[in-house]
């Protein structure tokens, strides 16, 4: 098998949460590129139609789904629509998330808690549990889960997100023994501090946080959303057939350091 095209997506389908800005439409524009038909997903209408668009325009045909992912309701519509239009889904990425308060754990709310939870974590639950019957059905399909280089290691002041992407590694692990025999492969990426709007937020213009961000690791830099965007979708290709349950870092080194 060449290389390239053990990582092309034609005639493949592909969802993908967290769709219109940052690392979901950088995987959006990848997979587009590569062939792939996707379904984007997002709560904010103009972004999400925006994406779409994009790969429409890279030759994709692609569809944006307007989607609160807290929500089962509407994620089990977003999968009906998926198989109403195509007829299959071949991949997922679930990555919709959020950073949360930036605040110790004893100062944390219970609605602040929850809010983290339901979006970071009780999400993804609620994609498994309508992605992985239709791939099951299938007899194959490959998903991949948004969790962080924070749900390898502990990071102060950010309690919920932590405990979150920590969850979301062992959901994958768990659902990933459970299905592999199927032909449904569940895989984690764990993004470093990458340029997103969701950063770009947290560290609110300040260059002295953009500064400690920046040498938080050992390369030295911020990532740019391509590039965890590539390894989502390698994770996604077949060129992954044989990589099961992994929590990826792709984060210049932080969490070895």
């Amino acid at each position: 098998m060449q290389l390239d095209r053990a990582l092309q997506f034609a005639g493949k389908v592909v969802l993908v949460t967290g769709g219109g800005s940052g690392l979901g439409r950088a995987a959006v524009e990848l997979l587009a590129s590569a062939g792939a038909d996707v379904a984007v997903a997002d709560i904010d209408h103009e972004r999400g139609e925006e994406v779409a668009e994009r790969a429409r325009g890279l030759g994709a045909d692609a569809v944006f789904v307007a989607t609160d992912v807290t929500r089962e309701d509407e994620i089990a519509a977003l999968v009906r629509q998926v198989i109403d239009r195509w007829g299959r889904l071949d991949g997922a990425l679930n990555n919709a998330g959020m950073v949360g308060p930036a605040k110790p754990t004893a100062e944390y709310t219970l609605d602040e808690w929850n809010t983290v939870v339901a979006l970071n974590l009780t999400s993804v639950f609620l994609c498994l549990r309508h992605e992985i019957p239709v791939m099951v059905r299938q007899g194959k399909g490959a998903i991949v889960n948004t969790s962080s280089g924070a749900g390898l290691v502990g990071f102060p002041g950010l309690p919920a997100y932590v405990a979150t992407k920590h969850g979301v590694i062992g959901l994958t692990r768990a659902a990933a023994l459970e299905y592999v025999a199927a032909g449904v492969r569940i895989n984690a990426v764990c993004p470093g501090s990458t340029r997103t709007p969701m950063l770009e937020g947290f560290m609110g213009g300040n260059p002295e946080i953009e500064r400690a961000m920046e040498h938080s690791a050992p390369i030295g830099r911020l990532a740019n959303a391509e590039e965890i965007a590539h390894a989502m979708c390698w994770l996604l290709s077949d060129a992954a057939s044989f990589v099961v349950g992994h929590a990826f870092a792709v984060d210049g080194g932080a969490v070895i350091q």
